[in-house]
């Protein structure tokens, strides 16, 4: 029997678990255009994304045949690109028609998690100038049977504040979507350490700003609370959610918090492109009254999945 590389050993991701699936043994990769199976699906040790993490990045996420805010993830990336000074070197059309000729190449319908990397390319020697970059911009498409299991909405995520902060945009501006995660990375493993699911972070000013890989809401009084957004990525499916609450005339707050106001807040939440809408169960100990999702989670998920079935 085929073992799923991909998936294997996959604990309590918190939103981002999964099961296993064998199709993925199977699936083909583009790497710089070129379709190719796991085992080929490499780079070389002098490409600057490896070298120094030199490069940005998309999730998307496959459903019913359509890639969801594909538009959207689109803007962000070239967006980002020309914030870093990167030449992605194909047109919006060329690198849209790449990521659908993976699809199509493996067949793929629905519950696909797609990740699409780019960096600066290959360099002449393991040095930070990019002006030592021999080759045109890496561009990576994997594409892998990856969806969120039952017990991601209805367990409610556990959440563990960090001591690493979301940084100043003169120093590394959170809000693009590069390879240098290691803040993130720093969060994650010391939430972990804490028994947790996720990291909340919080901005220097000592704000809640987002966790170390989705977005956090809460819900207070009948509104829909996050951060001012100055401390996180951009986030496509935060942005929708605000967009399909707004449009149905749910208040929703861009807003400085505090840990208080998430203790005494009635849910919480957070989102990203892979699992959507997942609740929050406790955050630092204080727990939120289950079942999970609770109302508003729930009401806002279907109005997230109606916005990103028409967008």
């Amino acid at each position: 029997m085929a073992t799923d590389q991909s998936n294997s050993g996959a604990a309590n991701l918190g939103s981002h678990a999964h099961g296993t699936d064998e199709r993925n043994a199977g699936v083909l990769f583009d790497v710089n255009g070129e379709l190719v199976t796991r085992e080929r699906a490499v780079i070389s040790v002098f490409d600057s994304g490896f070298i120094l993490g030199d490069g940005i990045w998309e999730g998307l996420r496959l459903k019913r045949g359509r890639v969801a805010f594909l538009e959207r993830h689109l803007d962000r990336i070239f967006g980002g690109a020309r914030a870093i000074d990167l030449d992605i070197g194909l047109t919006r059309d060329e690198l849209r028609a790449r990521i659908q000729r993976v699809i199509d190449a493996n067949g793929m319908e629905d519950g696909v998690h797609i990740r699409l990397m780019i960096t600066r390319g290959e360099k002449s020697t393991p040095y930070q100038d990019p002006r030592v970059v021999i080759s045109p911009a890496t561009i990576v498409i994997l594409a892998e049977y990856k969806s969120a299991g039952p017990e991601a909405f209805t367990s409610g995520l556990k959440l563990f504040t960090v001591h690493v902060r979301r940084g100043r945009p003169d120093v590394q501006d959170p809000r693009l979507n590069t390879h240098s995660k290691h803040n993130c990375i720093q969060a994650c493993i010391q939430a972990t350490k804490a028994g947790a699911d996720e990291a909340l972070m919080l901005d220097p000013q000592g704000f809640v700003a987002t966790c170390n890989s989705t977005h956090f809401f809460i819900v207070t009084r009948g509104e829909v609370w996050t951060s001012t957004g100055d401390y996180c990525l951009d986030g496509i499916t935060r942005r929708a959610v605000i967009e399909a609450a707004e449009n149905a005339g749910i208040t929703v707050r861009q807003k400085n918090f505090s840990l208080s106001d998430v203790y005494a807040a009635e849910e919480a939440f957070v989102t990203g492109t892979y699992a959507g809408l997942t609740s929050v169960g406790s955050v630092d100990g204080r727990d939120f009254e289950g079942p999970f999702p609770g109302p508003m989670v729930a009401r806002l998920t279907e109005l997230y999945q109606a916005l990103a079935a028409s967008t």
